[in-house]
């Protein structure tokens, strides 16, 4: 009987360090899919291609560390990989080369507006120059049409803390293609995030943005159904975007 006992343990033991080998390696199989969704992402092969970046996952909790050129392309990278599957948490300890800009100093309004045509699908943004100065930004490259050139002036007139637009783009019709819209979800939702923090008429609005399949879905609160049109708009521009669902709700008491 005691040697039964014996040999009921020994093969518990066995099978609790079977199912123990099993978990380690299932999270390292997790762990390595989440580094190389992330380095495969669509924002980080485009927007932070020329950035240095380490993705570092233990158990699904991320280590961001490396350098980028600015604010938005540290916020970019937190934000795809906080959205891929398996994560937990990320912990950013990335530099900013040069040190951070002021918020509201041209160079960080210079940033959020080249992030921000970077994003929309109706505009060039990598044929596109942007300078600003006080507050004036200074637009030139080119666009492929009249309407693009315009369109262009209205996105970066309505980034928070640009005070005019001057466009010097020239209109040359062009037959090069586009960006893919093949975007992974994960890049989708944070294009997405970055692009109703910038634009003035949306930056107060608490919004959660989700994405499947290229599907994006709304949610939060605002003031009135125009504040609903307009984001359902802006993320429809965004690269890769094939669908919006806008859950958002009309509360007349939130606050700005």
């Amino acid at each position: 009987m005691k040697a039964n006992m014996e040999n009921v343990w020994i093969l518990a033991a066995g099978i609790g360090f079977l199912m123990t080998g099993v978990s380690v390696f299932a999270s390292r199989g997790t762990d390595a899919r989440i580094e190389a969704t992330a380095r495969d992402s669509n924002v980080f092969k485009t927007y932070l291609k020329d950035d240095s970046i380490k993705v570092d996952a233990k158990d699904g909790f991320v280590t961001l560390t490396g350098t980028v050129s600015d604010l938005s392309h540290k916020d970019l990278a937190e934000n795809t990989v906080e959205n891929e599957a398996g994560v937990k948490s990320v912990s950013n300890k990335i530099v900013i080369a040069g040190g951070a800009a002021n918020e509201t100093s041209d160079a960080w309004v210079g940033v959020k507006v080249k992030t921000t045509l970077l994003s929309h699908r109706s505009v060039n943004g990598f044929r596109t120059q942007v300078d600003v100065r006080d507050g004036v930004v200074t637009l030139q490259g080119e666009a492929s049409s009249s309407a693009q050139k315009e369109l262009t002036t209205s996105y970066a007139e309505n980034v928070e803390g640009v005070s005019r637009v001057i466009n010097h783009m020239t209109v040359s019709p062009s037959d090069k293609p586009t960006l893919s819209e093949q975007i992974d979800d994960a890049s989708i939702t944070a294009q997405v995030k970055m692009m109703l923090l910038y634009h003035r008429s949306t930056s107060a609005l608490n919004t959660g943005v989700k994405t499947k399949d290229g599907i994006v879905m709304v949610s939060g609160k605002a003031q009135n159904s125009a504040e609903i049109e307009l984001v359902t708009r802006l993320v429809t521009d965004i690269h890769g975007v094939r669908e919006v669902e806008n859950y958002m709700t009309v509360s007349p008491g939130r606050k700005s």
